[in-house]
């Protein structure tokens, strides 16, 4: 048997500390320098916390009985675990507990290695206690800790009864809601001699632990407690689950499963297309970066009027973009002639990012893919925009306090409910919410506000179809959290079912959508019906001749005056347009249709636009003329030089073609030789956001690696304690001391330390003193605090009190 905690992790067999680090991806985050590290960091309270966050409710139940049936050496059995763990005698009513189910809970704590030793001799991690407090399954301390009145009253049954019985009623109460849990309680200083809480304090049944609290002896909560047994009533399964731990929700299966996929197809064409628009628009009129670092909310409010969706939504779908890398911000421009003073800087703004045009012309199940992965791994919540932060601001979008290190593992645990539902069975959101609290009930408690957020935003991703997981949606879900395929997918870009260079669950979701379409309908009325999700190219032309009505399955779009000269403008003539209609249309190409085409191409260029300033010119004088006249451009100060040519000295040929093209003129600009200038205008694009591109990986996320790496990682482990080991040698100096070197090796000094205090072993510390000169000691740690460190010299045993600060590394002995 392991004398220590250290030696037990290095008799640990290679698979099953590869098996640890799986389940407890912290330990190599970073790196530890050896096996004692990894031990250290093991027991550290940070550590520990995230390992019980992972266990269900059970699972902290049967914890809770072994800190609970633990005798003064602070070991316990399986045995004493089975027999509290049993039911109460004679209640049929509460559920038993079966051996098994305890016997897996213990194995999967051994596993985390939160509890170590053998059946007869279980000891618990120390720093389970200090992180569950000092009160297991809700019961007080032993009254032998409490009191000598206390233990004397516990310690005679006969008298106990005979007191318990004798209780008034109100004091009663007092002792049933303390044994429920937890067992301490605020009352005055001094209560009135007459209240039930003096009474019970009087007669030794509840103590007084400090001014104003009391607890209840360990034992009195156990006697209390007969009807349920000592533990209270257990949870071994899910709720709603069968004796067999399957799920059985209210709701009778779909009678067609494909419903929910069909439904969340939908939606996640939905998704794309208004993730498109809303980029698009962004690109056409790009939002302003707040000093703060975030969207106005003018901005926000704008781009949902745009895109037609609420700001909440808008919301979503910007932050779901901007994980993705199509949101970047570009920095200000600053304009003005080459030796002339430059006018100042404008604010940086949010545009689509470069990878925008890639993800624009890739497939639509492609797409989504994208936006649903970026969603799924974002530490960002977009729920709190438009909330309140601690100083009562007002939350925007893009901003830094969107940012949550525990959102993905939120969407994990809820939507990894949802996948234990039978396909097609849709659970409420409550059955929803009591399943995440029985599998994580510490990590879930005060979440249900997120945990909804997550069920609404998963529908509207097309991830949910009808509150059930689509097929699809599950694939998504084990291509992100699962480890990689071995040596053929090192980096885990395929996944089974994969086609077409598309991942599994894209895939899959490609073959529930509708064909691209590369044909529309042009009505008389001008409008064109896209009966489908047209294909790139197609959707490019759209978005360069005609104007978005409604989107959708089958979108609808129009053709208007502005957007034939747009058209024009970026080259098309006349009868590219009449071929463009003629080819794409299924029906004939209205009368109307050509007639505008041409009535706005023979006025398209009819003035022309250069540098003088700015001058305009044109052959028709009487245009000319007009154009002058024209009080809706004063503000741009126009002057004759001849003719045919005006002269603009107060505005830019940039302003003067915008101003001209507002007022209902169709100009066109020309180079310095005359010709005109046709080319569909460049959208500036911004790059990827520095904030996103190195923000933090999900810091709960399940080690994604494969076997072979985690047994390297663990071979290197042991390679590295066998080295140090072989260094560790009496002696001055670094090189044969513990080791030196940065805040990372400080920080696992202290929990090298803080182990040795409770193992009472051996420690090499390393040591700079007051004179710079580095020195190593083996001592054994006595205690840790207020900043120093008191051990106990293993060759003089005379006791030393370092620095915390002057401490450079420390080792494990033995």
């Amino acid at each position: 048997m392991a004398s220590t905690f250290t030696d037990l992790v290095r008799g640990q067999s290679d698979e099953a500390l590869a098996e640890l680090l799986r389940a407890r991806p912290d330990l190599i985050v970073p790196l530890p320098g050896d096996l004692s590290g990894l031990a250290a960091r093991a027991q550290s309270r940070l550590s520990v916390t995230r390992a019980l966050d992972q266990l269900n409710q059970f699972q902290l139940e049967i914890l809770d009985g072994i800190r609970l049936t633990r005798d003064p050496t602070g070991h316990s059995s399986l045995d004493q675990v089975l027999a509290i763990t049993a039911g109460a005698p004679g209640r049929a009513d509460v559920p038993r507990v079966e051996a098994g189910q305890v016997r897996a809970a213990v194995r999967q704590l051994r596993q985390l290695l939160l509890v170590y030793g053998t059946d007869e001799a279980l000891q618990v991690v120390a720093a389970v206690d200090e992180v569950l407090g000092p009160h297991p399954a809700g019961l007080g301390r032993p009254a032998a800790e409490l009191s000598e009145a206390c233990a004397a009253l516990v310690g005679d049954p006969a008298r106990l009864r005979r007191t318990l019985l004798s209780a008034p009623p109100a004091a009663r109460a007092v002792l049933e809601r303390l044994a429920v849990g937890p067992p301490v309680g605020a009352t005055t200083d001094e209560p009135a001699a007459d209240s039930p809480v003096a009474w019970l304090v009087s007669r030794g049944m509840l103590i007084a632990t400090a001014p104003g609290a009391v607890e209840l002896p360990r034992e009195l909560g156990m006697l209390l407690r007969r009807d349920t047994g000592p533990l209270g009533e257990l949870h071994p399964t899910p709720p709603g689950a069968t004796s067999s731990g399957e799920s059985a929700p209210d709701q009778p299966p779909a009678p067609d499963p494909a419903a929910a996929d069909t439904a969340g197809a939908g939606a996640a064409m939905e998704l794309v297309q208004r993730t498109d628009a809303m980029l698009t628009a962004l690109g056409n009129e790009p939002a302003t970066v707040l000093r703060s670092g975030g969207m106005g909310v003018r901005d926000l409010r704008r781009l949902a009027r745009t895109v037609g969706v609420g700001e909440q939504l808008a919301a979503l779908l910007l932050e779901v973009a901007d994980a993705a890398g199509l949101i970047g911000e570009a920095e200000p421009e600053r304009r003005g002639r080459a030796g002339a003073r430059s006018e100042p800087a404008q604010e940086a703004t949010f545009r689509p990012a470069a990878a925008y045009d890639n993800w624009a012309g890739a497939s639509l199940a492609g797409r989504w893919h994208t936006l649903a992965k970026a969603w799924l791994l974002m530490t960002r919540q977009p729920g709190l925009v438009g909330q309140r932060d601690a100083r009562d601001r007002l939350i925007g979008a893009l901003a830094t306090e969107v940012t949550r290190s525990g959102a993905p593992a939120t969407r994990r645990t809820v939507l990894g409910v949802l996948a234990t539902a039978p396909a097609g069975v849709a659970p409420s959101a409550d059955e929803v919410l009591a399943l995440v609290a029985w599998r994580a009930p510490r990590w879930s408690a005060g979440r249900e506000p997120t945990a909804r957020q997550v069920l609404a935003e998963a529908a509207t991703l097309g991830l949910t179809g009808r509150g059930a997981l689509t097929s699809y949606g599950a694939a998504l879900l084990a291509e992100a959290h699962q480890p990689p395929e071995p040596e053929d997918d090192p980096l885990g870009v395929r996944a089974a079912g994969a086609a077409d260079g598309l991942p599994g669950s894209a895939a899959r979701l490609a073959e529930l959508l509708p064909e691209p379409v590369a044909e529309v309908l042009v009505q008389a009325d001008l409008s064109v019906v896209v009966p489908g999700p047209p294909e790139p190219l197609l959707a490019a032309e759209l978005e360069l001749v005609t104007e978005p009505e409604s989107a959708g399955g089958g979108s609808v779009h129009r053709v208007t005056r502005e957007s034939v000269r747009r058209a024009l403008d970026a080259g098309y003539t006349a009868e590219d347009l009449h071929s463009l209609f003629k080819r794409r249309s299924r029906t004939a190409v209205p009368q109307g249709l050509s007639y505008l085409i041409d009535d706005v191409a023979r006025a398209h260029g009819g003035l022309r636009i250069g540098t003088a300033t700015a001058y305009l010119r044109s052959d028709d004088e009487t245009l000319v003329a007009q154009v002058l006249a024209d009080r809706r451009l004063a503000e741009v100060g126009l002057r004759r030089l001849a003719p045919t040519v005006l002269i603009c000295a107060s505005a830019s040929r940039n302003r003067l073609l915008a101003t001209l093209r507002e007022a209902g003129y169709a100009p066109v600009p020309e180079d310095p030789s005359g010709a005109m200038v046709l080319v569909k205008p460049r959208t500036r694009r911004a790059p990827a956001r520095s904030a996103r591109a190195t923000a933090p990986a999900d810091p709960f996320a399940p080690l994604r690696m494969a076997a072979p790496r985690l047994l390297g990682i663990v071979e290197d482990l042991r390679r590295a304690e066998t080295h140090h080991r072989a260094r560790r040698r009496p002696g001055p100096g670094a090189a044969n001391g513990a080791p030196v070197g940065g805040a990372q090796a400080h920080t696992e000094a202290m929990a090298i330390l803080q182990q040795a205090v409770r193992d009472k072993t051996p420690v090499r510390v390393g040591y700079v003193d007051g004179h710079g000169s580095r020195t190593s000691r083996l001592v054994r740690p006595v205690s840790i605090g207020a900043g120093y460190l008191r051990a106990e010299d293993e060759r003089s045993d005379t006791l030393h009190t370092f620095a915390l600060h002057r401490i450079t590394g420390a080792t494990i002995e033995g």
